[in-house]
């Protein structure tokens, strides 16, 4: 097998006018056909109008090698990531349309265009939705209270992963806040109103950490040898947050080489929940 740094990386891009489950599962049942390819995958759900699409397409305009693929219900969502793929050399995939499409011709009706019509409207589904729109409101810090309110906390330095496992681990009914810890800045003190047992504190190897703040600044056509990805300020950042995860007694999870599914299980076992999911 090859080593890790000749892997062919793939940026996965998966939208959807509902959770994404759909066209999340069918991403990764791809991308478990190809071992030796290493995947990067983002998601952005809940995107049910051109103006959410279109933020949803500037962030990842710079992107290189991507595929995407999503699961909406209406025509006029669909256009425009057509046009997007075919503008930046990207593949896509449409994972509901084919099916529709089929039933259509056997009935001879037309689709009704109703976001989330396959989900039953249950106490469950609802949930979900309510702890996505949860860990977005309460991403990167934005409001403090919402730690309070949260079922679960993360805590790391730029680049562990906080922003997806918030999205991911909401998918799995669970509130989550997270906060990113810049050098030198304020700790909110809600941060130490939570039972420790909810926060859950990430870190990272300083070279997988390095490499991967390189490759951001590269994607973004800035010059990688900066501040944000010199070794020293690394190290410093880390042991900063390990001197502020020991103060709070918080469980702790290096994210190098675990992906997402599997720091997601860890903070699951360590917080008592099943994954009925």
């Amino acid at each position: 097998m090859p080593d890790t740094k000749d892997k062919k990386e793939v940026n996965v891009i998966v939208i959807s006018d509902s959770a994404g489950d759909t066209a999340f599962n069918n991403a990764t049942a791809a991308a478990a056909q190809f071992p030796d390819a290493k995947v990067k995958y983002q998601r952005y759900p809940f995107i049910t109008d051109k103006k959410k699409l279109e933020e949803a397409l500037k962030e990842i305009e710079d992107y290189q090698d991507l595929v995407i693929i999503y699961s909406l219900v209406k025509d006029e969502l669909q256009l425009p990531i057509i046009k997007f793929a075919r503008e930046h050399n990207a593949q896509y995939v449409d994972v509901l349309s084919p099916s529709v499409e089929a039933v259509a011709k056997i009935t001879g009706m037309r689709p009704i265009e109703k976001i989330g019509a396959q989900h039953k409207l249950n106490t469950q589904y609802f949930d979900r939705i309510s702890a996505m729109e949860f860990a977005v409101m309460y991403d990167d810090g934005k409001d403090p209270k919402g730690f309070l309110e949260a079922d679960v906390v993360l805590l790391g330095v730029s680049r562990t992963s906080k922003t997806p496992l918030s999205l991911f681990l909401a998918n799995k009914n669970l509130k989550v806040a997270n906060l990113p810890l810049v050098p030198e800045t304020h700790i909110p003190k809600e941060i130490y109103e939570i039972d420790p047992k909810k926060i859950i504190g990430l870190t990272n190897d300083p070279s997988v950490l390095n490499e991967i703040r390189r490759q951001r600044m590269i994607s973004y056509g800035l010059n990688p040898d900066t501040i944000y990805s010199n070794m020293d300020s690394i190290n410093k950042e880390l042991e900063a947050a390990q001197k502020l995860y020991k103060k709070l007694g918080c469980f702790v999870i290096n994210v190098a080489h675990r992906s997402i599914e599997e720091t997601a299980a860890l903070i699951m076992d360590h917080l008592g929940y099943e994954d009925h999911n």
